[in-house]
């Protein structure tokens, strides 16, 4: 499948859940999904490189271990599919307890999920998105690795046509480290000035924060 293809096809089912609203949510739903797929092939690479390797995700909540679909009617779908990723997965994984000193291949799993939300509210489409992400790429194939930059770039586009749209919404991690940045005082205001030559006609937006 064409990963653009890929994209839309996952975009396409989403569109049929009431709990996701525009292709901003679509598309922070997609990439903390494709984050657990990436992200349980480099465990692959550690542990082949390091008999003593440990995982930061406990064991239920490791891509292989929950996502994958045997198709013999064992795989988590619907409720209670819903409920492991809502009350399980996306919590756990925010609320890690890491060291300080933590390296960043540990810390960027607590980073990537906090504050994460499952947008979607039917548990047999996400397991459609589920099943479609991890049939179509294989990213502990080297050549499918450089797949990844061609998603990005789809990505970055849907973006485009989000901001458009009026649907663009400044990570948290951005805004929170702006307000550190600049550190306003009581009654002042963060402006967050997005410029991008890759907007139709080179509109910039700026977002009160």
């Amino acid at each position: 499948m064409a990963l653009g293809t890929l994209v839309k096809g996952l975009q396409n089912i989403m569109r049929n859940d009431a709990g996701v609203n525009g292709d901003a949510q679509r598309i922070e739903q997609m990439t903390r999904l494709f984050f657990l797929k990436i992200y349980d092939a480099k465990e692959e690479e550690w542990e082949f490189h390091d008999d003593s390797y440990e995982s930061v995700i406990p064991r239920r909540l490791r891509w292989r271990n929950w996502a994958h679909d045997n198709a013999d009617g064992k795989a988590l779908t619907g409720d209670e599919l819903l409920d492991f990723v809502n009350n399980d997965l996306f919590k756990t994984l925010s609320n890690l307890e890491l060291a300080p000193d933590a390296p960043l291949r540990q810390s960027i799993v607590k980073s990537a999920f906090t504050d994460a939300n499952n947008y979607m509210k039917d548990g047999i489409l996400l397991r459609q998105v589920v099943n479609t992400i991890d049939s179509s790429v294989d990213f502990t194939e080297y050549k499918e690795r450089h797949a990844f930059g061609e998603i990005y770039e789809t990505i970055l586009k849907d973006l485009q046509s989000a901001v458009n749209a009026g649907e663009f919404y400044a990570p948290r991690a951005v805004t929170d480290f702006m307000a550190q940045m600049v550190s306003p005082k009581l009654g002042e205001r963060v402006a967050e000035t997005y410029c991008s030559d890759w907007i139709q006609n080179s509109e910039c937006l700026a977002l009160a924060a």
